[in-house]
């Protein structure tokens, strides 16, 4: 007998944004339950409706409110495009700040709501796919459930992490990180044919809210000539721990002066990691709006043009000559792109992960991960979320660390103590 055998009807959600290969792992966890037999729901829209559930007034219906999968609903979806449930940034966790809120009922309310929606439907596990806001959800739901009595009915969770900002402890790399920065680094490959052709620079700005692994990415993989992410920002770039536009400015101007003067080059590419923008001194996002989990809106902030007419006044005024820098935003065009080969493994082998972490492994309050060749484990939510705080920890590039050499390897170096050695490539 397994040991989760009493696990008999299963409820799917995802929540956050769209990542490449989702359908993957929606699909393959579907999949494995109902082959052994087992019932699959699909809640639509992340938890805006959950949330909202009421015994008397907001029940919740099948195709109107989620979906009862049958095996036909699943043929031929791991490598197509989009969230075949839905997605939403709705967070039933909001304004629950420390392990002693759970114990308010006015804080805890949504939670009992979303909790109520699964018992109310016969739900036994949920397997929670998202980004560290859905895990922070997901260990929230877990917790909340040790508040009741003894004799109440118990709702088991996993987890699976997804982000294609690839910032999350306890996995190496998220499902949809390959996707998005392959396709970021195919479109930086495009601007940097067209900065070629006309003597220019773009500042492109990519997705990455908190940590730079996307933006590095896109930079390696694309041949930019400069990235600077959250963790680039010390004393050379900011004050304080904030971000100083002007000396990013100053050091994208000596990246061209160095390409002009060392090898007569007149054009490049410059990424830029979104988060750069929650650095800005406070003021300058006081107007700024914010989402449902309190992030700020870094689109409408439009950090790559905000420089590139930084810059371009900078050079103007420092050399006495014109020059065209361009900002662009790159990031939500990747999100629902056709998924690379190795998200639709990584994400397959997940969505099947929580299926053996429920069923096989009879866990609750794990999420699922991979080392290795796709070799599945299970991380306890108690070492990825501070217990105090309930909040995630973010994973940072480690300036120093092999991934971080490599793109300065890569990228134009303007320190002029260090000229081309024999042995090192030529600029390109």
């Amino acid at each position: 007998m397994k040991k989760g055998e009493h696990i008999r009807r299963v409820g799917i959600i995802f929540a956050g944004g769209p990542a490449p290969a989702a359908n993957a792992v929606i699909g393959a966890a579907a999949v494995s339950f109902l082959e052994d037999h087992r019932q699959v729901i699909g809640f639509f829209h992340g938890y805006s409706n959950l949330q909202d559930y009421h015994p008397v007034t907001h029940r919740l219906l099948p195709d109107t409110h989620y979906r009862i999968f049958t095996e036909k609903d699943l043929r031929g979806l791991r490598n197509s495009r989009g969230i075949l449930i839905g997605t939403s940034r709705a967070n039933p966790g909001k304004g629950i700040d420390s392990a002693a809120d759970l114990g308010s009922a006015k804080k805890t309310a949504l939670l009992r709501n979303v909790y109520s929606a699964l018992i109310d439907l016969e739900i036994d596990a949920l397997v929670s796919i998202g980004g560290d806001d859905t895990l922070k959800t997901a260990n929230l739901i877990f917790e909340y459930q040790k508040q009741l009595p003894a004799d109440a009915r118990r709702v088991q969770v996993v987890h699976v992490p997804k982000t294609i900002d690839n910032d999350y402890s306890g996995i190496d790399f998220t499902f949809g990180f390959f996707t998005a920065v392959d396709f970021m680094a195919k479109e930086l490959q495009n601007l940097r044919a067209d900065a070629i052709a006309t003597s220019a620079y773009y500042i492109v700005e990519t997705m990455g809210r908190k940590a730079g692994w996307l933006s590095y990415g896109v930079a390696i993989a694309g041949e930019a000539n400069l990235v600077v992410a959250p963790e680039d920002v010390g004393e050379s770039l900011g004050h304080n721990g904030r971000l100083d536009l002007h000396k990013l400015a100053d050091r994208i101007i000596e990246l061209v002066a160095v390409r002009e003067s060392r090898t007569n080059k007149h054009y490049g590419t410059v990424v830029l990691a979104e988060g750069l923008a929650e650095l800005l001194p406070e003021n300058a996002l006081d107007q700024t709006t914010r989402d449902e989990h309190g992030h700020i809106s870094l689109g409408k902030v439009d950090l790559g043009k905000l420089v590139a007419r930084i810059v371009s006044d900078r050079y103007e005024a420092r050399t006495g000559r014109k020059k065209k820098f361009t900002g662009v935003q790159l990031g939500y065009e990747s999100r629902c792109a056709p998924p690379h080969a190795f998200d639709v493994m990584l994400g397959s082998q997940l969505g099947i992960g929580a299926y053996r972490a429920l069923v096989e492994e009879n866990l609750s309050g794990y999420m699922v991960s991979v080392r290795g060749q796709l070799d599945l484990h299970y991380v306890p939510f108690a070492d990825l979320v501070n217990q105090q705080t309930l909040k995630t920890e973010v994973r940072f590039i480690q300036p120093g660390s092999d991934f971080h050499r490599l793109a300065r390897f890569l990228e134009t170096r303007v320190d002029p103590e260090r000229e081309w050695l024999p042995g090192r490539r030529k600029e390109q």
